[in-house]
C-alpha cells in the first residue's frame, strides 16, 4: 500500500512539473494570458519557418554593433514555444514594458506582404504573426523575477 502511494505522489509530482525551459531559461511562470484572435488563414508554418525566423531575429540584432536587450529562443520538439528574456535590468523591468518591446515589434510585422496582402496590416500585432507562424505560445521574462506566458489559440 505504501509503495502504490508513493507511486501515485511521484506521478502526480510529475505531472506537476513546470516545462524543461521554466528555471532553466526563465524563473517561474507568474501570469498569463490568451490571444485567441485570428486575423486571416496562412499557409501551414513548420519548425523549420519558426527557427529561421529566431535565427534571422538574432543575426540582424548582433548585426546592430551593440550587445542585444534580449533574447529570442525557439524551443520544444517543434520549436513551437518561444521564449524571450531580457539580457539586462532595464528593457523588461516590468511586464508593462517587456508589452511594450512587443508592441514596437507590431511595426517591422505589419510590413509583411502576408499582412498587407490580407489587408490586415493597419490591425496586426506581433502576436498575429507568432499565431501564424504556428507557435503555441510565448514567454516573456525579465531573466530574474517574473515571466509571463502567452498561449495561442
Amino acid at each position: 500500500m505504501r509503495a502504490i502511494l508513493m507511486a501515485l505522489a511521484l506521478l502526480l509530482w510529475a505531472g506537476a512539473a513546470p516545462a524543461e525551459q521554466e528555471g532553466y531559461y526563465y524563473p517561474p511562470i507568474t501570469s498569463s494570458e490568451v490571444f485567441a484572435r485570428t486575423l486571416a488563414e496562412a499557409p501551414p508554418a513548420g519548425r523549420e519557418e519558426r527557427i529561421a525566423f529566431v535565427t534571422q531575429f538574432t543575426r540582424e540584432q548582433l548585426g546592430l554593433g551593440y550587445a542585444p536587450r534580449y533574447a529570442l529562443l525557439a524551443k520544444g520538439a517543434e520549436a513551437q514555444e518561444l521564449i524571450v528574456v531580457s539580457l539586462d535590468d532595464a528593457v523588461f523591468r516590468t511586464l508593462f514594458r517587456a508589452r511594450a518591446v512587443m508592441a514596437q515589434l507590431s511595426a517591422p510585422a505589419r510590413m509583411t506582404e502576408f499582412f498587407t496582402r490580407n489587408q490586415v496590416a493597419d490591425v496586426a500585432t506581433f502576436y498575429d504573426m507568432l499565431k501564424l507562424m504556428g507557435f503555441r505560445n510565448l514567454t516573456l521574462s525579465d531573466g530574474a523575477t517574473w515571466s509571463h506566458r502567452v498561449d495561442f489559440e
